[in-house]
């Protein structure tokens, strides 16, 4: 099954006898908007959304608080079931998740769906920007789902994890290339990268429109990094969010791979854990 969906796809699937499960998942990295006041997805939510939707907080139900596993390390599976259900997603109904056009935080909820369990899971490609149809501000009361997250083995790389892939396989690095090199770092204690980890930022991923690059381009991308069929791949970025972007751009080139959830934000809060600068991995 396609792992992103078109918004003419999303306008036929929600007329359909099976509609999905329409997860709005606006957030933004930058700590302050051009008002002065930090972004409010929920406040983004109520001012207009695709027509049943539910709005879902990266920060509190995506993810659990920062500390030193990360700025957005795993989420308590007992918050993510509950916010799932709440939002009506049940183990047989479809699920499309959207965001406000980067696609790094409804690639966070699709991967999360997919590492807990949940067999069709959608990102909207373009996110609401691509979408063009009606929108409203009433938020829906859906049924209460089913959803039981039931973490899968092996799709989740810890920091000695990510060392030896990048060692033994082909770890890709998906910040921009200015924070791979580490000339500048606006977030996180120090600039670098892991060492032997590749510079592949998620912004060439995706056309100008935001929307994803074919699955063959993709393909002969990632091929240009080294990623081969019988090569272990995993992915990382400042906070295991752009990171999950990356996850599905190589979920559509028909590439498995692990996601280093702590990322950078991990990895450098660790002052004895090494640190690579420069355009070369080591």
């Amino acid at each position: 099954m396609n792992a992103i969906i078109s918004a003419s796809e999303l306008a036929d699937a929600l007329r359909s006898e099976r509609p999905p499960v329409l997860l709005d998942v606006r957030w933004q990295l930058s700590t302050a908007a051009a008002s002065g006041q930090p972004f409010d997805g929920r406040a983004a939510y109520a001012s207009g959304h695709i027509p049943g939707a539910v709005f879902v907080d990266l920060d509190r139900e995506l993810a659990s608080a920062p500390g030193s596993r990360g700025r957005h390390p795993l989420p308590d599976l007992e918050v993510f079931g509950a916010a799932m259900r709440r939002a009506g997603v049940s183990a047989g109904t479809p699920v499309v998740a959207y965001d406000g056009g980067i696609g790094w935080a409804a690639a966070r909820a699709w991967w999360l769906l997919r590492w807990t369990g949940h067999p069709d899971v959608r990102v909207l490609d373009g996110g609401l920007p691509a979408w063009g149809g009606p929108l409203e501000t009433e938020a829906p009361t859906p049924a209460e789902g089913d959803f039981v997250p039931r973490p899968a083995e092996g799709a989740v790389l810890d920091a000695d994890g990510a060392a030896a892939l990048a060692r033994s396989g082909v770890l890709l690095d998906a910040r921009a290339g200015e924070r791979y090199r580490g000339e500048v770092e606006p977030i996180d204690p120090v600039g670098g990268h892991i060492p032997g980890a590749l510079s592949a930022p998620t912004s060439d991923n995706v056309d100008a429109d935001g929307r994803f690059r074919p699955a063959a381009e993709l393909r002969a991308r990632f091929g240009e990094l080294g990623v081969t069929p019988d090569a272990p791949v995993g992915v990382y970025c400042g906070s295991g969010v752009s990171a999950a972007h990356e996850v599905l751009a190589l979920e559509i080139a028909g590439v498995p791979a692990a996601l280093y959830v702590g990322s950078w934000s991990e990895w450098s809060s660790d002052p004895g854990r090494p640190v690579a600068v420069g355009p070369e991995p080591q």
